[in-house]
């Protein structure tokens, strides 16, 4: 059986037909020595050529570098079929996006379907002809060319996309600093205190995530969220005057009232910012939460609004206990600071009361992390301002 249809060369009809760029690799499979010295004579002028003589042999070749662009591949083979070999190309991923072209002598519709659906990208019966063969293998070729351009594309498009997330990333974290900080500023607490909450609510998070009555709230991307609002928590302090923030002594009940309304003073604020950009945001519900309700207590005894147990958002929940061992560690004008073990105890007292008996089991199973967050990121000075204990 004749490979070529020789009565359909023309040399120069092939000619015009090489418009595609020169020197891709093609791959031919073909159990007939005269098969590929045939087609190896028509595209060696124009391309690299392999040539396989079984489908093992195509297998190797077809791994080595510079991958093929094409792999003309016949279906009847011993040992090993032109079906099996696509099959083993479409399971690796290194050759399962190179474009195959049947060559075969099996010209009934079925085949031809069978080879489409089982991957193949084209099919050419023999005896075929040169120009066809030109034809089908300049198409597959511009068909990759356009492919691979696109898939580049994409991963340049994705590699802007990630780089301009993580610039919004930390355009975002900055911004919530700088907040944060303007509270510091009037206040005693410093930028070492929104680490090191950030680190104890992070520590209770994760050591509840799988704890049934916190499992469905504490997924990674919340808690996340949820690390990266904590600095927000005493925002509203902005709004307190100077003459009861700064009191370094205790706080009347008229002035305990005023220091009191921070918590809602912080979360309007975080509001009016969601209302400006008229978008809702995970972070800016999870913000609202923390700096509304973490002075909250699990009996009812806390404020703005006296919540209890369960309605307590868990984010204020976790911020309470975080807050509260960072206030009993640090050192103010009007006390010392407790050592690690005197907060360790006074948390445990409170469980029940002013904590939720699960946060505070949590913080007991990982105390030791509690405390090396503290050292990590000490204050470099004894004496810090006035905020009370509980505020």
């Amino acid at each position: 059986m004749r490979l070529i249809n020789t009565g359909a060369w023309h040399s120069d009809k092939i000619k015009k037909t090489m418009n595609t760029p020169q020197r891709a690799t093609l791959l031919v499979v073909d159990d007939a020595p005269e098969t590929l010295s045939v087609l190896s004579e028509l595209l060696l002028p124009h391309y690299r050529v392999r040539v396989a003589t079984s489908g093992a042999e195509g297998l190797r070749l077809a791994h080595l570098q510079p991958r093929p662009d094409l792999i003309l591949l016949d279906v009847m083979m011993p040992v090993m079929d032109g079906y099996a070999v696509l099959a083993e190309l479409r399971a690796s991923e290194l050759t399962r996006d190179i474009p195959v072209v049947f060559l075969t002598a099996l010209a009934e519709a079925e085949d031809i379907e069978r080879g489409l659906r089982e991957g193949a990208a084209d099919y050419i019966t023999k005896p075929c002809s040169p120009i066809v063969v030109m034809a089908r293998v300049q198409t597959q070729l511009e068909a990759k060319q356009a492919r691979d351009w696109i898939k580049t594309q994409n991963t340049l498009l994705e590699a802007e996309v990630a780089r301009r997330m993580a610039e919004n990333d930390l355009t975002q974290r900055a911004s919530i600093h700088a907040l944060a900080h303007l509270a510091e500023i009037r206040d005693a607490d410093t930028g070492n205190h929104l680490r090191r909450t950030q680190g104890y609510v992070r520590q209770l998070a994760q050591g509840l995530q799988q704890h049934p009555r916190f499992a469905a709230t504490l997924s990674n991307p919340y808690i996340e969220l949820l690390v990266r609002s904590s600095p927000l928590h005493d925002i509203g302090k902005v709004g307190i005057p100077d003459h009861i923030l700064l009191k370094p002594g205790a706080l009347t009940d008229a002035e305990m009232a005023v220091m009191r309304t921070h918590a809602k003073l912080g979360s309007d604020a975080i509001e009016m910012a969601e209302k400006d950009i008229e978008t809702h945001l995970g972070f800016f519900a999870i913000a609202k939460e923390i700096a509304h309700w973490h002075h909250e207590k699990w009996d009812g005894s806390g404020y703005p609004d006296g919540l209890a147990g369960e309605d307590i958002p868990v984010a204020a929940r976790l911020m309470a206990l975080a807050d509260v061992f960072d206030a009993l560690i640090s050192t103010r004008v009007y006390k010392r600071a407790f050592s690690y073990e005197q907060a360790h105890a006074n948390i445990l007292s409170a469980r029940g009361q002013h904590f939720d008996p699960d946060v505070v089991d949590a913080f007991e199973a990982s105390f030791a992390q509690f405390v090396a967050i503290a050292q990590r990121y000490q204050e470099n000075h004894t004496v810090t301002g006035a905020t009370h204990v509980g505020e």
